[in-house]
């Protein structure tokens, strides 16, 4: 099992969401489309050679955004990360992939 964690402008969240779950992501036993989300503010400066969503080149951006967690079987991580960056509307959205381990797989 996996954790992916990812930050999306508060416009996009409900879109990116379902296409992560789309996706296979966010089942936890009987239960499907399970998400933990909280707004924060994100910052970027975008750089010479990018095309950004938001922002000005060479000036720092602050940004309404969730962070958005969710967890994903194996079996569907690539699939989940693909949507994710497919409905993202940023040209490199920032996310992390997290191994988790239930009781079951600990000593």
């Amino acid at each position: 099992m996996f954790v992916i964690v990812f930050y999306v402008p508060k416009i996009n969240v409900e879109a990116v969401k379902q296409a992560i779950f789309k996706a296979g992501a966010g089942a936890i036993g009987d239960y499907d489309n399970c998400a933990w989300q909280c707004l924060g503010t994100g910052q970027f400066k975008p750089l010479q050679g990018s095309q950004p969503h938001i922002g000005k080149l060479d000036e720092i951006e602050l940004v309404d955004e969730f962070r958005v967690e969710m967890v994903c079987g194996a079996e569907n991580v690539r699939a989940a990360i693909n949507a994710l960056i497919s409905a993202h509307p940023y040209e490199e959205p920032a996310y992390h992939i997290l191994k988790t381990f239930n009781l079951d797989d600990l000593p």
